[in-house]
């Protein structure tokens, strides 16, 4: 990297810590534009809907396209097929002619994920070099949105298509900051697709330095009352596992928690937890009374046997136990809960999608599942679809990425398309 270009990223990151959280992106971007001559520069992020990029203005005049909340304006750009969403999904940038100008549009991205696109308006057409120097500036972006979005609900309004409701947003905490993440071992990726009335699901995991910690659960009912069930359970998992416990140790505690505090009688959470050893491939499972995983391997798709177990809360003395799993390169590993698999759902023939979307990438396939859950079920759910793929490579140890993904594992053009005609 030359030394012009480590002075403009060092000033990227001076003018997004000068400036009020609220304010850092727009102080980034236009340090990047005034180093590129460019006429114009946003961040898009994406939405939460996973099928459209936001463009968060702050714009005093009234009127404008999309949502507004006092001076802030969101602008929704639906995904269609075009240079905007190829750039985010293949995880390369983008160079777009216009009347007078080109457009670039790079990834914003970390670990696989992918928060959105950094979009630049140029005067000339720019060169390999220009076009790499705008990669390397979005991928710096990334890590000024994360830290920045820690101290502000903007980013999240921004990404809000329609208003929470109070159910929904304590489900919200109870979600991972990232939906994805890829490692040299494995990539992961989980999706959430709520009901009208929040269904209690969730998904989780954590990585530890030779450790991948799992959870996919789903607390009884919907509502409030449902999503606070959730929060116990989660609750106990994480600060179990956080204290070094075992599966069993995790699972038994949760269950505790449940029968103990929450505050509808017989309430219970099932659950599936995982921990895998990311030096061999070893997978350990515990299944509490939830929907069996499914292992796509050597284009098979096959439930993964467990010993079964009560759902969390449903007996507080009860013992658990846990099965193994040894994890084979190109296996993957695939959680859901209920609402993929019952009620109008049930027409859905999950195997058969699991097979046909078996070469997407990981936060490709969960979008793919989740819309062919909302085509046979939808397009309003009865109870919540959740799922969480994970891709085993072996390998364990650092990662090649280029501005923040793996290009080696992206879904290719071809296999794209392909789904869509299918």
């Amino acid at each position: 990297m030359e030394d012009s270009e480590q002075a403009v990223l060092a000033g990227m990151l001076q003018a997004a810590e000068d400036a009020a959280p609220v304010q850092a992106v727009e102080a980034v971007t236009g340090a990047i534009a005034t180093a590129l001559d460019a006429r114009g520069v946003s961040l898009l992020i994406a939405d939460l809907s996973g099928r459209a990029l936001v463009r968060l203005t702050h714009q005093p005049a009234a009127g404008g396209p999309g949502r507004r909340q006092g001076e802030e304006s969101a602008e929704i750009l639906p995904f269609d097929g075009g240079p905007y969403e190829q750039a985010l999904r293949q995880q390369t940038p983008r160079v777009v002619p216009g009347d007078g100008t080109w457009t670039v549009v790079a990834p914003v991205t970390d670990r696989g994920e992918a928060i959105g696109l950094l979009e630049i308006d140029l005067p000339d057409e720019p060169d390999e070099d220009a076009v790499a120097r705008i990669a390397r500036a979005a991928h710096a972006l990334a890590f000024v949105v994360i830290a920045n979005r820690r101290h502000t609900d903007l980013f999240e309004w921004g990404q809000r298509t329609t208003p929470f409701s109070l159910s929904a947003e304590i489900q919200r905490r109870l979600l991972p900051a990232s939906f994805t993440c890829e490692g040299g071992a494995f990539t992961l990726s989980g999706w959430l697709e709520p009901a009208a009335s929040v269904g209690g699901d969730t998904f989780d995991y954590s990585l530890a330095r030779n450790l991948l910690h799992l959870s996919v659960t789903d607390a009884m009912g919907h509502g409030v009352a449902s999503a606070l069930t959730a929060t116990l359970g989660v609750g106990s998992l994480r600060n179990t596992r956080r204290r070094g416990g075992s599966l069993i140790a995790q699972a038994e505690e949760a269950n505790r928690a449940v029968a103990e505090h929450a505050n509808v009688r017989g309430a219970y959470v099932t659950a599936v937890l995982g921990r895998i050893d990311l030096t061999t491939g070893r997978c350990e499972l515990l299944n509490a009374g939830h929907v069996p995983p499914l292992l796509v391997r050597d284009g098979r798709v096959l439930p993964v046997e467990l010993p079964g177990n009560f759902p969390l809360g449903m007996f507080p003395g009860e013992s658990y136990r846990s099965g193994e799993l040894a994890l084979l390169p190109g296996d993957r590993l695939v959680v859901v809960t209920d609402g993929m698999r019952e009620r109008n759902a049930a027409d859905l023939d999950l195997p058969g999608e699991l097979l046909r979307l078996a070469h997407l990438h990981p936060r490709e396939a969960v979008r793919a599942l989740s819309d062919a859950v909302l085509a046979a079920a939808g397009p309003v759910l009865d109870d919540d679809a959740t799922l969480l793929v994970i891709d085993w490579y072996d390998g364990h140890g650092p990662r090649r990425s280029t501005s923040g993904a793996d290009t080696a594992r992206v879904s290719s053009d071809e296999e794209r398309s392909a789904h869509r005609l299918g």
